[in-house]
C-alpha cells in the first residue's frame, strides 16, 4: 500500500488545506447541520439555512458533492425532485459543526460585550 506524506494544514502546498477551507465556511457549516436530520429538498434546505441565496447554495451544494460530503438524488418525476443528504464522509462532520453551532450560541453574549468594548477603544 502506498504510503501518503504526512498532511499538515500548516504547510502552504497541504492538500487537507482546502478541505479545512471548505468546512470552515460558514455555508458549509450551516447546510451540514441542516442535512443532520436527513434528505432536504433545494427549496427546504434555503428556506432551513436563512439568508443564503440560491446561486451561493447551488455553488456549495455542488464542492460539497464534489468532496464527497452530500449526495444529491434525481428522481424522475414529474417535476422532477432533486433531494440532497450527507454522505457517510459528510456525516463525521456532524458532531465536531454541532459543538461550534453550540459554542457561538452559549458564548456569543461574551463576544458581543467584547467587540462593545474594543470599539468603544477606538
Amino acid at each position: 500500500m502506498p504510503q501518503h506524506p504526512a498532511f499538515n494544514v500548516l504547510t502552504a502546498t497541504c492538500p487537507s488545506r482546502t478541505s479545512l477551507a471548505r468546512i470552515a465556511n460558514k455555508w458549509t457549516a450551516m447546510i451540514v447541520s441542516a442535512l443532520g436530520d436527513g434528505k432536504l429538498r433545494f427549496s427546504d434546505l434555503r428556506s432551513t439555512v436563512d439568508g443564503i441565496s440560491g446561486k451561493v447554495l447551488t455553488d456549495t451544494l455542488r464542492d460539497l458533492e464534489r468532496d464527497g460530503l452530500v449526495s444529491r438524488h434525481v428522481y424522475a418525476e414529474v417535476p422532477p425532485r432533486v433531494e440532497y443528504e450527507l454522505t457517510p464522509l459528510g456525516r463525521t462532520l456532524r458532531t465536531p459543526l454541532r459543538a461550534l453551532n453550540r459554542w457561538a450560541e452559549e458564548h456569543i453574549e461574551q463576544v458581543l460585550a467584547a467587540r462593545e468594548a474594543y470599539d468603544a477603544r477606538s
